[in-house]
């Protein structure tokens, strides 16, 4: 992992505020915690993603992650169409 690749994952991340995506996060022990929601905010380490209670009954949860972690494939993330 360079600096680069981190760069760009920022400038990926970042162009894509405000748009809805479908995440998958490594729980660790082969287990992955997948959800939806929205990118937020972004900050020079980590970016924010508000994730949508698919219940309706409680309010969402803003959760933070990494850029090293999308290097390193701990957090996946689709695109969602609008």
């Amino acid at each position: 992992m360079t600096q680069l690749d981190l760069q760009r994952v920022r400038q990926s991340i970042n162009q894509q505020i405000g748009n809805r995506i479908k995440i998958s996060a490594n729980r660790g022990r082969h287990k992955f915690e997948t959800a939806q929601g929205i990118i937020r905010e972004t900050y020079p380490n980590i970016f924010l993603v508000e994730i949508e209670d698919e219940s309706g009954k409680d309010q969402n949860k803003t959760v933070s992650f990494s850029y090293q972690d999308v290097i390193t494939k701990d957090v996946r993330m689709i695109l969602l169409e609008n």
